[in-house]
């Protein structure tokens, strides 16, 4: 049997949709077939928090580091790691809950991922756009105050979810040689290192950024620049502190 999965392989990022909304109809079945996805013990311990006012968004918008597609796009989702909802159903039920520990986070943050991405591709599938925001785990001590998140749930990351206005070149990715490995894990030589890497290197917009970040290669871009060691030692001390605060932390 022939699965028509073309639109895998022809997906891009969006950042820019048109002002056409994405009716509650629409958006009620995505997140039914996302609460579908694979979850650890059956337990399903996250949370999706959907916004679509538009001062919540401005004010959602710096904790984004300001980048234009948390206003542009008539939906945004926060998928939260969420033991909140499970502990209380615990105590409702004379069971005591061991669930503030790092390994539970672990497995809620799992969660709400694979709800995500369940999401994502059920919206693609639907001519929708999304684009994930990695600086949800950067801000998560500020989005909680912005979401009146709860003790108990900690946000993982952010989708938005539109009509497109764009239609953007693709962005690259590795070789599945590249992420594939048959049985075992089989570490690589340096020479696969660099052919894997070679057509990420020779595309122009790549070029681009090593010209214009005035470095030699575009590793030195991604560890100099766009993440740096600093920066990822900051924004780690603020999610420790958020996962001790939010009672992930006892062990």
């Amino acid at each position: 049997m022939k699965f028509n999965t073309d639109f895998l392989l022809q997906r891009r990022t969006i950042r820019k949709y048109t002002a056409q909304d994405v009716p509650d109809e629409i958006l009620d079945e995505i997140i039914a077939e996302g609460c579908r996805t694979s979850t650890t013990g059956n337990m399903q311990v996250y949370s999706i928090i959907v916004t679509r006012d538009s001062s919540l968004k401005q004010q959602l918008l710096p904790l984004h580091f300001n980048q234009g597609m948390v206003t542009g796009a008539p939906v945004v989702l926060t998928f939260c790691a969420d033991f909140n909802r499970f502990n209380k159903w615990c105590l409702l039920n004379n069971a005591s809950p061991g669930y503030d520990n790092f390994l539970s986070f672990v497995t809620a943050a799992t969660d709400a991922l694979l709800a995500a991405q369940t999401i994502c591709v059920s919206a693609e599938a639907r001519g929708l756009g999304i684009c994930y925001l990695g600086t949800t785990t950067y801000t998560a001590n500020k989005i909680i105050e912005v979401l009146r998140i709860p003790r108990g749930v900690v946000p993982v990351t952010t989708v938005t979810l539109g009509w497109p206005a764009e239609h953007p070149e693709q962005p690259d990715r590795l070789p599945a040689d590249a992420i594939i490995h048959r049985e075992v894990y089989s570490d690589y030589t340096d020479q696969e290192i660099r052919d894997y890497y070679s057509a990420k290197e020779a595309r122009e917009d790549s070029a681009r950024f090593v010209r214009e970040n005035n470095k030699a290669t575009l590793a030195q871009v991604f560890t100099d620049v766009r993440y740096k060691k600093a920066d990822n030692v900051n924004f780690s001390r603020i999610l420790l502190q958020v996962l001790n605060d939010q009672g992930f932390m006892n062990q």
